[in-house]
């Protein structure tokens, strides 16, 4: 099933719900009904995953490492990503700065195929 967009695709104004169907009871309500307000719906599937293994994991991202076979760096990179599509952007002070050796280690995991170009531009980036 599609999530509900988080705004118009086309002029990006609020949506508004008409219909909701229940397919277990064959059930269909219309009328003018507000979208329950989720701040992660505009969270991708990849995002969600990492924020429920972070919950699990109660927060630690050296469990974390271990259970999504992830370096810490990469895992900090994907949640200050996450962060910032939830609207809660870093401080300049905040923004990490990559050593050399840190970036020929981003640039080796992107050579070997352990991250994705995308993946690797956010983390050079230092966000």
């Amino acid at each position: 099933m599609n999530k509900l967009p988080p705004q118009c695709p086309i002029c990006h104004s609020e949506l508004e719900v008409t219909r909701a169907y229940c397919a277990h009871c064959d059930t269909t309500l219309e009328g003018h009904f507000s979208p329950s307000s989720n701040p992660f719906s505009s969270l991708n599937k990849d995002q969600m995953y990492f924020l429920m293994t972070f919950i699990r994991c109660e927060g630690r991202l050296n469990r974390m490492e271990e259970e999504l076979n992830l370096s810490y760096p990469t895992l900090r990179n994907r949640l200050q990503e996450i962060l910032r599509v939830l609207g809660f952007e870093p401080k300049a002070d905040e923004i990490q700065k990559l050593t050399s050796e840190e970036r020929l280690r981003i640039l080796d995991a992107l050579a070997n195929g352990e991250i994705t170009a995308e993946e690797a531009q956010v983390q050079l980036s230092g966000k």
